[in-house]
């Protein structure tokens, strides 16, 4: 569904790496938006990119951000210095769509999250696993009582690794904030809030098992509530991109397996179970480009219009942040960690 608004809405980037170029293509294509500007510390980098699309380019972001055209900001940059780039966006009543995590720690979520709800604008994480095709059919079939209720959930997500990845930035604790587990970690503990609710215990282990590094490069983990458990482990040393996705409940289960691209054809197997027999099938194909991106902007463009509520807001940034750091927490003490409300 795309929004019709009488003016677009005028969108800046902060951040013109691979998520800011991504973005970029999304908005400029995207029929009531406008991209008015782009901003990242390498101006080469910003005005490359920013010419492709007819848009400014400027160096630092408060020059972006207070811009009377500028209606939101899309923050696409390196994970420990997203959160005061919100803060000031906020402070200037833009609306804004930060990408994943909303900040390396819970605090700064929730300082994020507390500055949303004070400006009054549509805050959006950059949750955008929730939009791909199969997990959209999955949660609508889970949420239809397709599987009946809910008993655990399992996944497997992780890259195949490279050479030199130990240098990059994501392997840096002061730029990135954290390891796998904040990297991609975040999307799975998401979606097992999204299909089974608010969790009350975690337990689990963040180790560092091949790069030589200060953050780690495996996570495993195991989250309870009264209905469910998760478990789930992700790493960066798969030598193959994987991602499975499994919710069972008492009468079948959903598993979403591949995410296209380097990660396989995304397919849906839906089972409803037989008991004593083979389950009966069904399955769903989504092959093609990867459009979760495409159908995120359209989120947050219609929660702007007030079309629509926000799929994957502060709140969902913030417990996110509170599960890894617990996570975090249990790995260091031996023990599971209750979580608070």
């Amino acid at each position: 569904m795309k929004i019709s608004l009488q003016k677009p809405l005028r969108v800046g980037i902060i951040g013109a790496g691979l998520i800011g170029a991504k973005r970029a293509k999304i908005i400029a294509g995207a029929p009531d938006a406008a991209l008015v500007a782009i901003a990242d510390p390498d101006l080469g980098r910003a005005k490359a990119l920013a010419e492709t699309y007819g848009a400014d380019a400027v160096a630092d972001w408060k020059e972006l951000v207070p811009r009377r055209d500028i209606d939101a900001v899309v923050v696409a940059v390196p994970n420990a210095f997203a959160a005061p780039i919100v803060l000031g966006a906020l402070g200037r009543k833009k609306h804004v769509l930060c990408e994943k995590p909303f900040g390396i720690t819970a605090a700064e979520s929730k300082k994020m999250f507390a500055a949303a709800a004070k400006a009054h604008r549509v805050v959006k994480v950059g949750l955008n696993h929730r939009f791909h095709a199969g997990i959209m059919k999955a949660h609508e079939i889970v949420q239809s009582g397709g599987i009946g209720k809910v008993l655990f959930i399992r996944s497997r997500y992780g890259h195949g690794g490279r050479k030199g990845m130990e240098k990059e930035w994501r392997f840096n604790k002061k730029i990135s904030g954290g390891g796998e587990l904040l990297d991609q970690g975040v999307h799975i503990i998401d979606l097992a809030r999204w299909f089974a609710g608010e969790f009350k215990e975690v337990y689990g282990l963040a180790q560092i098992k091949y790069w030589k590094a200060t953050v780690d490069d495996n996570a495993f983990a195991l989250m309870t509530n009264d209905r469910v458990t998760v478990s789930f482990h992700v790493s960066t040393t798969n030598w193959k991109n994987l991602f499975s996705f499994e919710v069972f409940g008492n009468k079948g289960y959903v598993q979403i397996e591949g995410k296209n691209g380097s990660y396989g054809e995304e397919v849906l197997t839906y089972g409803k179970t037989n008991l004593g027999f083979a389950p009966t099938l069904e399955v769903f194909r989504f092959g093609g480009q990867d459009e979760s991106w495409d159908r995120e902007w359209d989120n947050f463009a219609n929660a702007i219009a007030g079309k629509e509520k926000v799929n994957g807001g502060p709140l969902d940034g913030l417990r996110a942040n509170q599960i890894i750091e617990a996570i975090y927490a249990s790995s260091k003490k031996k023990r599971s960690i209750r979580l608070n409300g």
